[in-house]
């Protein structure tokens, strides 16, 4: 397997000026950094807006009073440690902390801190809640990111999970297929890994974080082909971000470009208000507009994708913003109200959810901890 050189000092980075790793340094002091050669090899140097580089130098943006460590009340789904459940046929097993790409968008922005543990070493706890709730047919390893775990230890939790026989879906949660395609197709225990328990009728599915068509490298595209070979589906989401695809013409590209290496777009999301996150985000009538511009230069496999909001109560489908006006759906809903319409005012300068007038009226906050400075509690500690 082709190794890739990975880098956690920001001070490593040689394309980077003294006077730009001296504005970084503050960023990396509160959040974690960490690339590699190959994807550092796909940004333009020259380009100081390239949105690749965007994607994983931090900026000191990052620094500007917004948002909470967990906007969509992540800490209130937990069940047993490192295991969430907030949907009744999907459970979520949290088996990394660590990404291949600490992403700077990061919706779980908080795993970049040292005090928080979410992730166990040991999923036994969170396999046993599985197995004892049959309503689970599909559960999804994630974190962090599921393949940046060893191959044995993903055998282990894979062998595990499909002794539970109501589990039909394994999903992998990843940027890897475009951050260190390598990983994937340089490792034939993994490839036979797949192979062996990605079958007609319970499948595992590549979750992909692909965020922009640059990504989809001669490499990546190898990466693909040999989980598709396996016998994964492969599907793609992101979040529009302000800077790096906010472009109905970049969107639009990346639309088509994974169709054409049979990647399905999956969800295009509104990026969550969290941490640090500030200058990553766009108003939701913008992003409805750049998603529309964006489906209308491809083809009906690309108009697959959604548009939705990760939000406390559920995954809410963004069907129109007209004439002031947001037109939305459950297309998930922690309180079982799957389809449920809304119409509600969307002011100008709306970004999520709760800035929408008259919010309150379809969805109650659960009880949750206050957690607001150190999202770490006794739950989900080691």
């Amino acid at each position: 397997m082709q190794k890739v050189r990975y880098i956690t000092d920001i001070n490593k980075v040689e394309m980077l000026s003294g006077p730009e790793k001296k504005k970084i340094k503050e960023v990396t002091d509160k959040f974690v950094f960490r690339v590699n050669d190959y994807y550092l090899s796909l940004i333009d140097w020259e380009d100081p807006e390239d949105p690749i580089r965007k994607l994983v130098i931090p900026g000191e943006g990052e620094l500007m009073e917004y948002g909470r460590w967990d906007a969509s009340d992540e800490d209130t789904n937990y069940v047993v440690p490192g295991c969430q459940h907030k949907y009744k046929t999907t459970a979520l097993l949290i088996v990394s902390e660590v990404c291949g790409a600490y992403c700077r968008y990061c919706f779980r922005k908080r795993l970049f801190r040292n005090d928080v543990k979410e992730a166990q070493s040991d999923v036994s706890l969170g396999l046993e809640y599985i197995a004892s709730h049959p309503e689970i047919n599909n559960v999804l390893l994630t974190g962090g990111d599921s393949l940046i775990l060893s191959t044995p230890k993903l055998r282990s939790i894979i062998e595990r999970l499909r002794a539970i026989d109501h589990v039909k879906i394994i999903r992998l949660g990843s940027k890897i297929p475009v951050f260190n395609p390598m990983r994937i197709s340089g490792d034939n225990e993994l490839l036979e890994l797949i192979q062996t328990y990605s079958t007609e009728d319970r499948r595992i599915y590549v979750m992909a974080h692909i965020n922009h068509p640059r990504e989809i490298t001669d490499e990546a595209k190898l990466a693909f082909r040999a989980l598709h070979n396996a016998g994964a589906i492969v599907v793609n989401q992101t979040p529009v971000l302000k800077g790096i695809n906010d472009d109905p013409v970049v969107l639009g590209e990346l639309l088509d470009r994974l169709s054409w290496a049979g990647v399905t777009p999956y969800y295009f999301f509104i990026n969550r208000p969290i941490a640090g996150n500030r200058e990553f985000v766009l108003p939701l009538a913008r992003v409805y507009q750049i998603v529309e511009e964006a489906k209308a230069r491809t083809s009906g496999l690309g108009k697959r994708v959604r548009l939705s909001m990760s939000h406390s109560s559920g995954k809410i489908e963004i069907l129109a913003i007209d004439q002031g006006k947001a037109y939305l759906k459950y297309h998930q809903s922690r309180d079982q109200e799957y389809g449920k319409f809304m119409v509600l005012a969307c002011p100008e300068q709306a970004e999520w959810f709760d800035d929408l007038p008259g919010n309150e009226l379809y969805w109650s906050k659960p009880l949750r901890k206050d957690q607001e400075t150190i999202f770490t509690t006794t739950l989900v500690r080691n």
